[in-house]
């Protein structure tokens, strides 16, 4: 079991094998997606939810179309518990394809993992997808070709949290004079977006305090006394797993209000919010999809996959909720990748090189959208050689004490703003390591 591709513990095998071993039977022909998923440990929620989200929708494409263009789509799990040293095992136990079916890209769901494998990823010639995290610089697809941070990078992702508390507040300039507190996971993920909020409260006049909190973040009691003492107008929550639960029922204790607090990326699911119980009611956080499965993509996967047995969570009452949507919109952002691709290179399993190509050319506009059933699920993204994010806007969404509930249209960052940064950032990235930027104006 040891050397077996999953690394899986105990039960969690049991609940994937009939779907992991239909999908990696007889894989020649087909086209694989190399999983490294945690299904265990202190992110489990996270990982339980996206991958099953996007192994659903691979199911679902198999099911309803035979796969991309007669190119069935398969893949198998390595357990990493969200180490990087199991990410990087994983990474190069699975990097070579499945029974000679092609890796199309990996999708580790990991800032840590992503950083440790960046530059095998792309000595490898492996797209690596960062969805909604994962080095900013990353953007700049001139130095970085194979690594995507779809829709939200997080630089994007503090500036339209920024652009939003300024709507409530009047407009950026009534920011002046104001006070915003960050509280954020000690980690590279959490640490990322401090210079990116320094920058904004020099530019716009706010006071802010910045707050860290040790991994995995189950205490947190200092940090909210100062917020107590500080009065912050606003409190922005850069947390993961437990930390975003144990901050709303500190914050509750130490009497600040959770209609104050901003939930980033990654402190906007129902697993964040409901275990807070009545301290979470009125928490409002960003998200690029909204929950619920209302969609038509969701509708078809329920019909195809979930109520033919086929589904792949543990637990059904978790379909339709924020961190499968996530998975089910990854899916449709590898998928597309993949048939985009084909349209140039042929109906075919193809080489990560290739799929590149595929994620360099994604575009959805509302046509697209509608066509795959992902219309207000997924927001109009365009990718290109310079631009490996393509969106860079939010929603914001609050906790009516149930569920989620949409309070705002798409709100898009600054990117004029990020951009020079970006570059600065990627090309001194690229003078370290000696790499030659690409003319993407020569990229087709």
């Amino acid at each position: 079991m040891k050397n077996h591709l999953h690394t899986l513990k105990g039960a969690v095998v049991l609940a994937l094998g009939m779907a992991a071993a239909s999908a990696t039977a007889q894989a020649g022909g087909e086209q694989y997606f190399p999983l490294q998923s945690y299904r265990v440990g202190p992110y489990a929620a996270g990982g339980t939810g996206f991958f099953g989200g996007f192994i659903d929708y691979l199911q679902y494409v198999n099911l309803k179309e035979g796969g991309v263009n007669g190119v069935k789509l398969t893949w198998s799990e390595c357990e990493t518990e969200y180490v990087v040293e199991k990410g990087v095992e994983c990474y190069e136990r699975l990097k070579k394809g499945l029974n000679g079916a092609p890796a199309a890209a990996t999708n580790p769901l990991s800032v840590g993992i992503a950083y440790a494998t960046l530059e095998r990823s792309t000595a490898d010639k492996l797209p690596l997808i960062t969805i909604n995290h994962g080095r900013t610089d990353s953007t700049d697809g001139s130095v970085f070709p194979y690594v995507f941070p779809l829709q939200l990078n997080p630089y994007s992702e503090v500036s339209a949290i920024i652009n939003y508390i300024g709507q409530k507040s009047g407009g950026l300039a009534k920011l002046k004079g104001k006070k915003i507190a960050v509280l954020y996971h000690g980690s590279p993920y959490g640490k990322e977006t401090n210079p990116i909020l320094e920058l904004l409260s020099k530019k716009y006049g706010f006071q802010l305090v910045s707050l860290e909190v040790p991994h995995p973040g189950n205490e947190q009691q200092s940090q909210w006394l100062t917020i107590r003492q500080q009065k912050p107008d606003w409190v922005i929550l850069r947390g993961w797993g437990v930390m975003n639960p144990v901050a709303l029922k500190t914050a509750q204790k130490t009497g600040y209000p959770a209609d104050h607090i901003i939930g980033n990326i990654w402190s906007n699911s129902e697993e964040d919010a409901a275990p807070a119980g009545a301290a979470a009611k009125g928490f409002i956080s960003i998200t690029t999809h909204p929950s619920g499965t209302q969609f038509p993509v969701l509708q078809g996967i329920k019909k195809t996959v979930l109520d033919a047995g086929k589904g792949n969570l543990a637990d059904a009452k978790r379909f339709g909720t924020v961190y499968y949507n996530l998975g089910v919109v990854n899916g449709i952002l590898n998928v597309e990748a993949v048939r985009l691709a084909q349209a140039k290179f042929g109906k075919k399993p193809l080489t990560g090189e290739q799929v590149r190509w595929g994620f360099e050319h994604l575009h959805f506009d509302d046509k697209r959208l509608k066509e795959v059933g992902a219309l207000g699920l997924l927001q109009p993204l365009q990718l290109s050689c310079a631009d490996h994010e393509g969106g860079g806007a939010v929603r914001f969404q609050q906790w009516d004490g149930q569920q989620w509930k949409v309070i705002s249209p798409w709100v898009q960052a600054d990117r004029k703003l990020l951009r020079p940064i970006i570059e600065d950032s990627s090309h001194k990235y690229a003078k370290e390591k000696g790499i030659t930027p690409r003319d993407c104006s020569k990229e087709s």
